[in-house]
């Protein structure tokens, strides 16, 4: 048989054939290309004061290390004023979603000092009240939220979440080990919510490993990185490496020393200007980042 191609139809087969193929390769660069630029454009439009910060907290290696990604649903670990919540917002995307996540009241409880009655009772409705504040942050095409705390995460969340970021929030979770299982519990929680082969990010001030333990448990701010990660591998997590992007070798804190000495708090400069430039000149303090995985066969 025969086939007879009207002119037309040659026109378009001719003209289809002629549209260049593109690579996977080339597609998956050109759209990593896209997303670097967007979440560079997202950077630089944050305030002065958050961007004064970028060369300790190096968001946006960060966000690349832990392979966060536009239209991902992600649980933020004490979100507070939203330092990163107002990066992720934008670059997660109207696909996305943060569960901004507080310490349970109990735990608040054993803070003492600023955790007076009149607070504590003010975080009984810390979820509906952070996620009203995020709702003000956010722009037209941004990431949805919610907020609950690590004993309150809805049971239709778990299994569906793609990370789970604990920036700077562990060492109070460990802190208060003695009166209950805080960090194992949050550990728990976060491994339930993830969906399998989600992705567990922590930044934490990091103490280094010849100092004490006891002075190494988070109530001076700093954790060691061995005990971080058996906590997290006891909680099933697969552990798949770190970055030294939040370092700082100046940071040589050891007994008597607290991280909340350094910058931005300088909590033990009060008026001695020389002291507070000696922190200034240490700078913010030094930090792992590690990554974990809920292994892909788990449920």
């Amino acid at each position: 048989m025969k086939l007879i191609f009207k002119p037309a139809l040659t026109v378009i087969i001719s003209a289809f054939l002629m549209i260049p193929v593109i690579s996977y390769a080339e597609h998956h660069a050109k759209m990593e290309e896209k997303k670097a630029t967007s979440l560079d454009a997202i950077l630089s439009a944050q305030d002065q004061d958050v961007q004064a910060r970028f060369a300790f907290r190096h968001p946006r290696q960060t966000i690349e290390f832990f392979g966060i990604e536009p239209g991902m649903k992600v649980l933020e670990a004490l979100p507070g004023g939203g330092w990163y919540t107002k990066i992720l917002l934008p670059y997660l995307g109207q696909d996305g979603h943060i569960l901004g996540v507080d310490y349970d009241i109990e735990m608040w409880s054993y803070f003492g000092g600023f955790a007076d009655e009149v607070f504590l009772e003010k975080k009984k409705s810390w979820p509906e009240t952070w996620a009203g504040k995020a709702q003000a942050w956010r722009g037209e095409h941004d990431a949805s939220v919610s907020a609950a705390t690590f004993s309150t995460i809805p049971a239709e969340s778990e299994g569906t979440l793609d990370a789970v970021l604990f920036i700077r929030a562990m060492h109070n979770l460990a802190r208060f080990s003695d009166k209950g299982n805080y960090l194992g519990d949050a550990i728990d929680a976060s491994f339930r919510a993830l969906k399998p082969g989600g992705i567990a990010g922590i930044v934490q001030h990091e103490a280094r490993q010849d100092r004490p333990d006891d002075w190494a448990n988070g109530s001076n701010g700093y954790l060691k990185k061995s005990m971080l990660i058996a906590a997290m591998e006891k909680g099933g997590f697969e552990f798949m490496g770190e970055s030294d992007i939040n370092s700082n070798a100046k940071d040589l804190a050891g007994e008597g020393d607290m991280v909340w000495r350094l910058p931005p708090t300088f909590a033990t400069s009060g008026e001695n200007q020389e002291l507070k430039a000696k922190m200034v000149e240490i700078g913010e303090s030094n930090r792992m980042t590690l990554k974990f995985r809920k292994p892909i066969n788990q449920e």
